[in-house]
């Protein structure tokens, strides 16, 4: 009998099998808390994300090149809720993957796409927003319903390219034990990972934010400087009020972006990264909760979300032609 050596009260992911991996032992209460708080997690962004798909897709006034936008968002965070926050946490609870070392690498595949996808939406938006906000008169031209849509479906095909690429080199060959579900890769997938997921992204993202934040702050000036000459007060104070909405909405993307994505980037350059690991598992997770954050900062804070969400729940609304 295998491990006959063993600690009689070891659990084992597979007790049959001599190379399974250590299970870790939890209480029952323990088991309960878990499972509840990543189920509501889980219920929680694919919730959130299907009102922002639903409200986009059904109401035609809603079909702009920023909502499109949002949209492919909404979807790779509802697809992250569903399909990644589940199996991701039974493999957290149960410290085991029982699904098979093929179902390992879709598994691998499928996180990656997401996360990548997700972030590249978010780069998208910061893009759109920079030509409506700096270049509106090209806005109309230069943005368009065609060409937003086949760049959002080039990105859903390079990010697939991408992730299945990287899961193809892994070497799965360095498993410990059975039962185990890794994403170890080499240091220059690594590096490559930090500078395409990470670092590139963020630059674009804050460069062009601010660069938003700072034209809205000189169109301000401008129109208080009217506003001292007796013209337009009313126009004066909106706009007051726009530039206050601009600043906190830039401090949350920011602030959102950085908090969950820059100590997971770190600690993937320290020289050996596991998931099974209690702090990369943390690192991870905060990726999955930035799913569930991002149409609150994306979606609510627009009225037209509030708006559409009031007639989805009020279904003798919603189902009428008008």
């Amino acid at each position: 009998m295998a491990y006959e050596t063993e600690d009689p009260e070891t659990q084992y992911c597979f007790p049959d099998i001599n190379s399974s991996c250590i299970k870790t032992k939890r209480s029952t209460h323990e088991y309960n808390i878990m499972y509840v708080f990543f189920s509501l997690l889980s219920v929680w962004t694919v919730f959130l994300n299907l009102l922002v798909i639903i409200s986009i897709s059904h109401f035609k006034k809603l079909h702009t090149p920023t909502n499109m936008l949002i949209l492919s968002l909404a979807v790779a965070d509802l697809l992250v809720g569903l399909i990644v926050t589940p199996l991701e946490a039974i493999r957290f609870i149960e410290t085991c993957w029982y699904f098979g070392d093929t179902m390992c690498r879709l598994f691998l595949i499928i996180m990656g796409l997401l996360l990548n996808t997700s972030l590249s939406n978010l780069v998208l938006i910061a893009v759109d927003r920079y030509v409506a906000v700096c270049h509106p008169l090209l806005y109309p031209q230069k943005i368009t319903m065609t060409r937003t849509i086949i760049i959002i479906c080039v990105s859903w095909f390079c990010s697939s390219a991408y992730n299945i690429s990287i899961v193809i080199t892994t070497s799965q060959s360095k498993y410990t034990c059975y039962g185990e579900c890794t994403f170890m890769v080499i240091f220059v997938w690594k590096i490559i990972e930090m500078i395409l997921s990470f670092l590139f992204p963020c630059t674009v993202i804050i460069t062009l934010y601010l660069r938003i934040f700072y034209v809205a702050h000189h169109q301000v000036k401008v129109i208080n400087s009217l506003m001292r000459s007796g013209k337009h007060l009313t126009e004066g104070s909106v706009r007051r009020k726009s530039e206050s909405k601009a600043a906190l909405t830039l401090g949350i993307i920011v602030t959102v972006y950085l908090f969950c994505w820059i100590p997971f980037f770190i600690l993937s350059l320290t020289p050996i990264t596991s998931m099974t690991s209690a702090i990369a598992y943390f690192m991870l997770w905060m990726l999955y909760i930035n799913s569930g954050v991002n149409p609150l900062i994306y979606a609510i804070f627009y009225p037209w979300f509030r708006t559409s969400v009031k007639h989805i729940l009020n279904l003798s609304k919603i189902c009428k032609p008008a």
